[in-house]
């Protein structure tokens, strides 16, 4: 069986989240490992880091990854939000290795009008320099996140993202996050054995399924193809409950973590409903 998990809130202390995983019998975690709404956050103190490490040894075997600012576009054409940008990723390699967190999950970034070409050579150069700059070695893998191609966004086919692995200079730190409702909106389909063979067979041709490390499972409130990023409830929206079947009952992924982004509330009762709903499709 995957190792179904949530996004989980850092507040309180960054070692909470474990415990908020732990009350939806989560498997796999993600944070943020700070605020994700400022370029200077405030970080973890070496008591939370600390804190953090030991309560991750209670919970042994559980995946953690954490998912960059939402600030960060290392495709930007501007000048200083790109150097804001590298500045602010390598912070997040750091924060991720003082961590042990092992993957950081990262959007292709908006091209801004530049054109795909130019964004995705700007990303894989900028992306390279934050990961010289952070100097961790290979402690994090960087996680290039499927998209769904929503305005200037790049990464929302499959072919964008096997050429940010092929030009980088760090190829083997990196590997891809599959978000369901993002390649649905770009137009990648899972809702029937035919489709879902057919999306899984070309990730495979153009990236190679060895690089998908991740998963990030929400339903889409918009159709195939739509390019518009809205998530809803598993089984709620237009994915379906088959498509999701189709996915966690592939043996290739039996072990992968996959981790829930749908909407949710403080109490965690959504993401409770919507593990169950996952687990129920187990055959």
């Amino acid at each position: 069986m995957p190792r179904f998990g949530a996004h989980m809130s850092i507040s309180g202390g960054i070692a909470l989240a474990f415990d908020r995983l732990a009350e939806v019998e989560g498997e796999a975690l993600q944070i943020f490992t700070a605020n994700q709404r400022q370029w200077q956050p405030k970080t973890p103190s070496p008591a939370e880091v600390k804190a953090f490490i030991v309560r991750r040894r209670k919970s042994p075997g559980v995946p953690v990854a954490s998912h960059d600012s939402y600030l960060i576009n290392l495709a930007s054409p501007k000048e200083e939000t790109a150097s804001k940008s590298i500045h602010a990723f390598a912070d997040e390699l750091r924060r991720c290795a003082a961590l042990t967190v092992e993957y950081l999950v990262v959007h292709p970034g908006s091209h801004l009008g530049e054109g795909v070409e130019a964004g995705l050579k700007r990303f894989t150069s900028n992306l390279d320099r934050a990961i010289s700059q952070a100097d961790t070695g290979h402690q994090v893998m960087v996680l290039l996140e499927t998209t769904a191609g929503q305005g200037t966004n790049l990464g929302a086919s499959f072919e964008e993202l096997a050429a940010i692995i092929a030009a980088s200079a760090h190829p083997k730190q990196l590997g891809v996050c599959y978000d369901t409702c993002h390649t649905f909106a770009a137009g990648y389909d899972i809702r029937t054995p035919k489709a879902y063979a057919k999306t899984m067979g070309e990730f495979d041709r153009v990236i190679g399924l060895e690089h998908l490390k991740f998963f990030h499972l929400n339903d889409a409130s918009k159709g195939l193809g739509s390019r518009i990023d809205r998530h809803t409830h598993i089984g709620q929206g237009e994915i379906t409950l088959e498509g999701f079947r189709n996915l966690v009952n592939d043996p290739r992924f039996s072990n992968h973590p996959m981790v829930l982004e749908t909407p949710k509330s403080d109490d965690l009762h959504e993401d409770r409903e919507n593990l169950k709903v996952l687990r129920s499709l187990i055959k």
